[in-house]
């Protein structure tokens, strides 16, 4: 596989998974109700409308750092984690895959998906917004130790 290739597929993995995220991040805000009855029956633990939608804020914040690609190793390794704990919570089901639980399923292959992404993360190069940042830093470093002399301001 070409360095090209592997940029093109981990750009694919990054972009599928984040609007995953974001998706959820939506939904705890539109429909907090959901997100309620989520948290009371898979993790017991009883949340309020408020905390449902104040979660949505910080996936969604998740998503887009993770959608721009900016502090992978933090924002892939958090969207890995929320997401491994969401299916280690749906066990039962995962364990009666079949009639109503089925859905479920597809948290493994998306499990996968955010394990490949975090593993690869230092190739994750294209359209990603920490090249930019890590650019825009060592220009500003370098201009600094030189004393900010031979670039105008």
């Amino acid at each position: 596989m070409s360095n090209s290739e592997l940029s093109v597929a981990l750009f694919i993995l990054r972009l599928g998974l984040g609007v995953f995220l974001l998706l959820f991040g939506i939904d705890k805000i539109i429909v907090p109700e959901t997100a309620v009855d989520v948290f009371a029956h898979f993790y017991r633990l009883v949340i309020s409308h408020d905390l449902a939608f104040g979660a949505g804020i910080l996936e969604i914040l998740l998503s887009l750092a993770f959608l721009a690609g900016l502090w992978k190793t933090l924002t892939y390794g958090l969207a890995l984690l929320l997401h491994a704990v969401s299916t280690l919570a749906t066990y039962q089901e995962l364990l009666a895959p079949f009639g109503a639980n089925h859905l479920f399923l597809a948290a493994i292959p998306v499990l996968a998906a955010f394990i490949a992404l975090f593993l690869l993360r230092r190739h994750d190069r294209l359209w990603s917004m920490s090249n930019a940042v890590g650019k825009f830093i060592r220009v500003s470093e370098t201009h600094a130790a030189a004393g900010g002399q031979g670039h105008d301001s």
